[in-house]
């Protein structure tokens, strides 16, 4: 980070932690040492015969040494497997390659600059935070094509490129699980929690519109706070920006566009309006192309396919705006503008490699599935009720959300445990699951073995060459921390009034 004047504001325990995360050893050999600290815990572990019971399957979970002949001939077997296996890595590239290709051609910054004109500060961020927080429709890719686009769009207005980046990038993960529309997580959970509430009433069902008044409320209230925490921690703390400290100097995005770029613009949009009407009218009718079997869009093509929808989507409208402003002059411009958006990613790729392998082993040792195991049991035996059982829940949530990112995989330990105990309290399990959903999301900003953290640090080093892992996770805080009061001070007050959190769900059963 910049170590100006200007930017030394924001308090002392984010500089301490910027400053400690900074001097780590670069995150490729700090997960080096984390697989070789892994693998000593594993092996004392198994040694100490640690086990737990899996209360879903009812499988007794035993922990399995890296340091044997079993681990290391897994390890041996696997390793290029789990390279291979990262389902980020594909998502990362294709999703660069597009959007990489988008504004090479020059379209991304012509349409930030065009629409964000006039715009005041507070405005824009609060629509990066909102788009942000909406991901969630677009599942995974909106971690990677909102905090790029945000910081086209501040850098457009003369802000700092990384404010954006961090507000983008706080709100496709620690706003992960609200939504304006029901989405793919919304179906993923409600048929965990039926069949957790079931172990009480075997008559009871759980829809995936379940939370969907809450997530509403969520929605704005996040982009709120976000706002606030924006203006009064993450800007004050980066100062002013200069594209000198990018690595090779970051493009400046200022200024009016020429009127060949609007006339590109307007190519590109007419583009945009009748991909939209394709997808509309593959969509809309009862037996769309887009719909699934059951007939409803959310187990559809449009939802399952979307990330490939958007990957044409970017590639397309760059051509036609390429070809309109002249960016593009032959064809065989499309491939190279396509390779030179992936140059910075060489790193990220090293980087994955160790990472997988630290993840695949996490796995491989049952690690993850003990501590969760172990934490749902510490749950149960606190005997909290009300308010604070919740507020013990999220917290938990929190904590184990750390060291085990897969929210639906969490829920399926959480479930059995949590939706029956609330139901035996006299709450909904609708309910609970708003409860689980809260601590699930908060912290995903700031969980070190999240896969698009190297993404994003690799994103900002192109604004400031000198962003390192530190950086990220104490600009992060603010906005989990302010996240996790905001949605706590929700839930009270849903609490309090018993409002309807989904149609026909309720707080209290």
């Amino acid at each position: 980070m910049n170590n100006t004047v200007e930017k030394k504001k924001g308090g002392k325990i984010l500089d301490v932690i910027e400053t400690v995360g900074n001097k780590l050893p670069h995150p490729y050999i700090m997960f080096l040492w984390l697989c070789l600290i892994l693998a000593g815990i594993s092996t004392v572990c198994s040694l100490a015969g640690v086990q737990v019971i899996n209360p879903t399957t009812g499988e007794t979970v035993l922990a399995k040494a890296i340091f044997s002949r079993d681990g290391i001939v897994w390890l041996l077997e696997n390793l290029l497997k789990n390279f291979q296996g990262f389902s980020a890595l594909g998502l990362v590239l294709a999703m660069q390659m597009a959007i990489g290709f988008a504004e090479g051609v020059g379209l991304l910054t012509a349409a930030m600059r065009k629409a964000i004109l006039g715009v005041p500060l507070w405005a824009l961020t609060a629509t990066v935070l909102f788009l942000g927080i909406n991901g969630s429709i677009a599942s995974e890719a909106a971690i990677i094509v909102v905090p790029a686009l945000a910081a086209a769009a501040f850098q457009a207005v003369g802000m700092h490129p990384i404010a954006g980046l961090l507000a983008g990038y706080a709100a496709t993960n620690a706003g992960f699980t609200a939504c304006l529309i029901v989405s793919g997580t919304d179906v993923l959970l409600c048929g965990v929690t039926e069949l957790a509430a079931q172990l009480v009433d075997p008559s009871i069902t759980v829809n995936a519109t379940a939370n969907w008044y809450f997530m509403i409320v969520s929605v704005f209230m996040l982009t709120a706070v976000g706002v606030v925490v924006n203006k009064y921690f993450i800007v004050p703390r980066l100062g002013k920006y200069d594209p000198a400290n990018g690595e090779a100097g970051a493009a400046d995005a200022s200024g009016e566009i020429t009127p060949v770029q609007a006339g590109a613009l307007r190519a590109a949009g007419i583009f945009s309006i009748a991909y939209i009407a394709l997808l509309a009218i593959l969509t809309v009718p009862k037996n769309g192309f887009f719909r699934g079997e059951d007939g409803s869009v959310l187990n559809g093509p449009l939802i399952t396919g979307l990330v490939a929808i958007l990957i044409i989507y970017f590639i397309l409208v760059g051509i036609v705006y390429g070809l309109k402003a002249g960016t593009i002059k032959s064809s065989s411009d499309v491939p190279t503008i396509m390779a030179k958006s992936l140059e910075g990613t060489t790193g990220y790729i090293v980087l994955v490699f160790v990472i997988a392998q630290f993840i695949n082993m996490f796995n491989y040792t049952n690690l993850g599935m003990i501590i969760a195991v172990k934490s749902a049991g510490a749950l149960q035996a606190a005997g909290f009720t009300g308010i604070p059982l919740m507020l013990f829940f999220i917290l938990l949530c929190c904590v184990v959300n750390l060291f085990m990112t897969s929210g639906t995989a969490k829920w399926y330990i959480f479930a059995p445990i949590l939706v029956p105990m609330m139901m035996m309290l006299g709450y909904s399990p609708e309910f609970a699951q708003v409860v689980y959903r809260i601590g699930d999301s908060t912290t995903n900003a700031i969980t070190p073995i999240y896969p698009y953290i190297p993404i994003a640090i690799a994103m900002a080093k192109k604004y400031d060459k000198n962003f390192g892992m530190g950086s990220l996770i104490s600009m992060m805080l603010p906005y989990s921390v302010a996240f996790l009061l905001g949605w706590i001070v929700q839930l009270v007050i849903w609490v309090t009034l018993n409002l309807p959190i989904g149609p026909g769900a309720y707080v209290f059963m």
